[in-house]
């Protein structure tokens, strides 16, 4: 029987989980110099790669180069977060064969683009993610790659085959930009892989798969439809996606029309957005719901005003943020079959095949926990596969931990609980050292919590 959840972790049980930086990787050095069989590693399938052997494969020595993009991580993590640095290593960056050419860092004018990071000191696992959001294959930099290649791990990220806020024009059919992104997943692990292999003379003995937001919806797909490439994942704020709701096209209408003065705080709650929220309604009405919502209703259902967002989502950033006055009135449970169609090709079932750890904010302005990942827990349920689960509320966590700088006595960033989470999930994947039962991580009153996050001061042996 699963575990009741929404209890909160009283103080007494939460223990100090301080980060001292480097975190050494607790894996060997490959053969006897730095970036030793560089010139061996190929990515199967890549259309363009280039290799670098870097002194230090993390955003503080990747910083300013073409080796990362800082702006795209803007806003993901709290100014304070401590991060490791010091990573010596190889760094591929490349792209797979597409025919869209909406990524443009650094020039490259070119989808699917990928980063693989091979850290001289491997500890034997892979962690492959993808982009949040619309965002690009550096996006994650900070919030994940710094610690797993530190830990030791190869780290591979994607683009997912499309990004930005015209996302939406790839593809022939609705549906085709979402459903690219789960194949471009799939694809670069196989090919991390075997770049992996290639470089250290063998398989990587675990991989995990991780994300934020998107990241998130990436990692629940690839563990419900590949489970055989994984071995467990970690999912920060995944959106959901069913065919009948809920998902963002069923709560951010109301949040359009609450925006644009026609709904008010009351149909907010009844569309699931969290009461205490309200303080970040007026950010997310500015940056979030009018854009996130006119560019997946166009993915799914284009034939609803086309017109809006038209040809492309705006040509300024006010006119790409802005939402589309038609949406106010979106009702996606009445819209055609095919609408409906398009969504259930890219559905979660909750049926997945290796173990998983959810964390969700409950103060999540963007992503509601209550019709998001309150439902994919229901799911996971229901598909018989409570065992493999556990899901983690974080409170005063919301979308983006960037909006803890500004409300540092309301929020808390989610960022360390996430890495908590992970080690977790690598203590139960390799030592069968089972997660704490499902529960909401409180708030502490005082401390550091832009570093420190324990989920419970101790865990039980699977039986």
């Amino acid at each position: 029987m699963r575990p009741s959840r929404g209890v909160p972790l009283a103080a007494a049980v939460l223990v100090a989980a301080a980060l001292t930086w480097p975190t050494p990787a607790t894996g060997t050095a490959v053969g006897a110099g730095h970036c030793d069989r560089q010139e061996r590693v190929r990515v199967p399938g890549a259309a363009f790669q280039q290799s670098a052997c870097l002194p230090d494969l993390t955003t503080t020595g990747l910083a300013g180069t073409s080796y990362t993009d800082m702006a795209d991580q803007a806003g993901l993590t709290a100014r304070a977060t401590r991060t490791p640095s010091g990573v010596p290593g190889v760094q591929i960056d490349g792209y797979f064969p597409d025919s869209s050419h909406f990524n443009a860092t650094h020039g490259r004018q070119h989808d699917a683009q990928f980063v693989i990071r091979l850290p001289d000191r491997w500890n034997g696992g892979l962690v492959v993610t993808g982009a949040p959001g619309t965002r690009r294959q550096y996006a994650t930099d900070t919030a994940i790659s710094d610690r797993v290649i530190a830990q030791g791990y190869a780290y591979a990220a994607t683009d997912k085959g499309n990004s930005g806020a015209d996302f939406y024009r790839d593809g022939s059919r609705p549906g085709d930009a979402v459903a690219e992104w789960n194949t471009r997943t799939t694809q670069l692990t196989r090919a991390a892989r075997r770049a992996v292999a290639l470089r250290y003379g063998h398989a990587p003995r675990r991989t995990y798969m991780t994300g934020i937001s998107n990241g998130g919806y990436l990692t629940r797909w690839q563990l419900e439809n590949h489970p055989e490439l994984y071995d467990g994942g970690v999912d920060w704020e995944g959106a959901l996606w069913t065919a009948d709701g809920p998902n963002l096209l069923t709560s951010l209408p109301t949040a359009v029309a609450r925006t644009l003065g026609s709904a008010g705080d009351a149909d907010m709650y009844r569309v699931g957005f969290a009461r205490g929220s309200e303080f970040l309604w007026p950010y997310h009405e500015k940056a979030y719901w009018g854009v996130t919502q006119k560019i997946y209703r166009a993915e799914f259902d284009p034939g609803y005003d086309p017109g809006c967002p038209g040809p492309s989502a705006g040509s300024t950033p006010d006119e790409i943020l802005a939402p589309c006055a038609s949406d106010a009135d979106y009702d996606y449970a009445s819209r055609p079959a095919a609408v409906h169609r398009a969504v259930a090709r890219v559905a979660l079932t909750g049926h997945i095949g290796r173990p998983l750890i959810t964390l969700h904010g409950d103060l999540d302005a963007l992503l509601p926990e209550a019709v998001d990942s309150d439902v994919y827990a229901r799911l996971v349920d229901a598909s018989g596969r409570a065992a493999l689960h556990r899901y983690y509320t974080i409170q005063g966590g919301t979308h983006v931990d960037g909006l803890y700088d500004t409300y540092p006595d309301r929020l808390r960033p989610i960022l360390p609980c996430y890495r908590s989470a992970f080690d977790a999930l690598v203590s139960w994947v390799e030592r069968g050292v089972s997660p704490p039962a499902d529960r909401t991580v409180a708030r502490p009153a005082g401390g550091d919590v832009v570093d420190s996050c324990a989920l419970a001061d101790r865990a039980a042996p699977v039986r």
